[in-house]
């Protein structure tokens, strides 16, 4: 008894992101609708206080509402607040003429994480040390490579 193992071949993206035959063009419709939600935040941000910009993402749309996330409870009683003109807003998009209404939802969003940048310094005595090893180094690419590290020591140190 053997098994046989379906080959999967590579495949352009061009058909990939078609949507004229079945089964592809499947990361094409989900392209669409990211760029659909991303026109709808846009628009809306646009048409909302300063304020309260930064606090509402539009999270996706489905069956004719459109969710909208907010960090704080506070901004999601204003939002219900102005759900009408919101609506209005929105359905002035081809896109979202048909819209039924909003799905709302309170989400803490947490700020993408800056890496902690720690620079490194040498000092002008470790950048001489290591200038010395270079000049006593028998291996040239050894030796290149602690030059330009004494080199990149000194230029920071006196900058």
């Amino acid at each position: 008894m053997s098994i046989k193992a379906k080959r999967f071949r590579a495949q352009p993206m061009t058909r990939l992101l078609d949507g004229s035959q079945p089964r592809s063009g499947e990361l094409g419709g989900l392209m669409r609708m990211a760029r659909v939600i991303d026109r709808a935040q846009q628009h809306l941000r646009q048409h909302l206080p300063e304020e309260v910009r930064e606090h509402v993402f539009v999270g996706g749309y489905r069956q004719g509402k459109l969710t909208v996330i907010t960090d704080r409870a506070v901004w999601l009683t204003w939002l219900r607040y102005e759900q009408t003109r919101l609506l209005s807003l929105l359905r002035q998009l081809p896109e979202f003429e048909a819209v039924l209404g909003f799905t709302f939802k309170v989400r803490p969003v947490s700020p993408p994480k800056v890496p902690i940048t720690q620079p490194r310094r040498l000092s002008s005595r470790a950048a001489d040390e290591i200038s010395c090893c270079a000049a006593d180094t028998s291996d040239p690419r050894l030796r290149r490579s602690l030059e330009r590290l004494a080199a990149h020591a000194e230029r920071q140190h006196s900058s």
